[in-house]
């Protein structure tokens, strides 16, 4: 599935259905840019996720309502509701092990 890059006013909307990744970055973080090539390789690895980039520069208002203080930030939602949450970057292994258990719970 291609990764989104959100819009303005679509965030609801794209976290509402299924399992989504959500990756807060900003543009000047290093450990984003490095996590940038892990979360388009995901991307190609899973279809049983949809991946979503916030920039918070961009989208002050979500940073501020989840109170997220440091970047890269990932949450998991599902269908909509916040299931879990990493900070820094992660490898791709870490990522499939992390959505793996995820998924193994539900």
């Amino acid at each position: 599935m291609p990764i989104i890059n959100l819009d303005k006013g679509k965030y609801e909307n794209v976290i509402k259905k299924g399992i989504v990744l959500v990756d807060y970055y900003a543009d000047w973080c290093g450990p984003c840019k490095m996590l940038g090539p892990v979360l388009e390789q995901l991307a190609k690895e899973r279809s049983d996720i949809q991946i979503v980039k916030v920039n918070i520069e961009k989208h002050e208002n979500i940073v501020r309502k989840l109170s997220i203080m440091s970047v890269p930030t990932l949450i998991l939602y599902k269908n909509g509701e916040l299931q879990s949450i990493k900070q820094g970057f992660c490898t791709i292994e870490m990522l499939h092990e992390w959505i793996d258990e995820f998924i193994a719970l539900q």
